[in-house]
């Protein structure tokens, strides 16, 4: 190796050690936001999960906004890429022969999908949308910045599958399967005590298996209902 190398040897090194620094912040970040809610940890938080100073955590960071965003921005444009592509896909597929049920399982079967593939990647962050989904101020900005285009992207294929139902009734039918949705992925356990271990909040494949079908009825019921004298 020449000398002149060196120095970009250096460098490269450097910025991986940079790299995981940020990575390994991050994931403490994540694990503690998706525990204790937004308003349940600090930096001093995150650097002792990390077991490193509280000046490394600043000196990446300029404060708890910049590092809940920077956790935002690793994963919400993933999710959102694979749920505009899942639905141009089956746009394409089925062509003007949309239904509620596909439509409905384009959307939702994409998250499933990496929530059923790679749980440890995913199951911290699926709950902080949960708590995201419900929470004024922070919440919903961050839902209105990453999954706007989504959400209007799902309403479109809906107009098309139901031409007949009035747009308000379609948005108040997002809402309620909006909210079901980022339950799934709170985890709460809550199904299982209640099932006495019958299901289980963390089966995401019978969740798959059932929830589009489900939500499709609620949506045709809701517009046939609109639709009676």
């Amino acid at each position: 190796m020449s000398n002149t190398d060196q120095p970009t040897r250096a460098r490269n090194h450097k910025a991986r050690a940079r790299e995981a620094s940020i990575e390994r912040i991050l994931d403490a970040a994540e694990q503690l936001f998706a525990e204790f809610g937004y308003h349940g940890f600090t930096l001093k938080d995150v650097a002792a999960r990390v077991g490193v100073s509280s000046t490394l955590i600043h000196y990446h960071f300029n404060g708890k906004d910049s590092i809940c965003e920077a956790v935002w921005a690793r994963k919400a444009p993933i999710s959102a890429r694979n749920r505009l592509e899942s639905m141009r896909r089956y746009a394409e597929e089925v062509g003007d022969a949309v239904t509620v049920e596909g439509a409905l399982s384009a959307w939702i079967d994409a998250d499933l999908n990496v929530q059923i593939d790679d749980v440890e990647h995913w199951a911290t962050f699926g709950k902080i949308a949960a708590q995201a989904n419900s929470a004024a101020g922070w919440g919903a900005e961050k839902m209105t910045k990453y999954f706007n285009p989504v959400v209007l992207a799902l309403i479109d294929l809906l107009k098309k599958a139901m031409p007949d139902c009035d747009e308000e009734t379609i948005f108040w039918g997002y809402h309620f399967v909006s909210g079901a949705m980022t339950h799934n992925m709170a985890r709460t356990g809550r199904l299982d005590e209640l099932s006495h271990g019958l299901c289980s909040s963390n089966d995401f494949v019978s969740i798959k298996k059932h929830m589009a079908r489900f939500m499709a009825a609620g949506f045709l019921a809701i517009c046939q209902q609109n639709k009676t004298p």
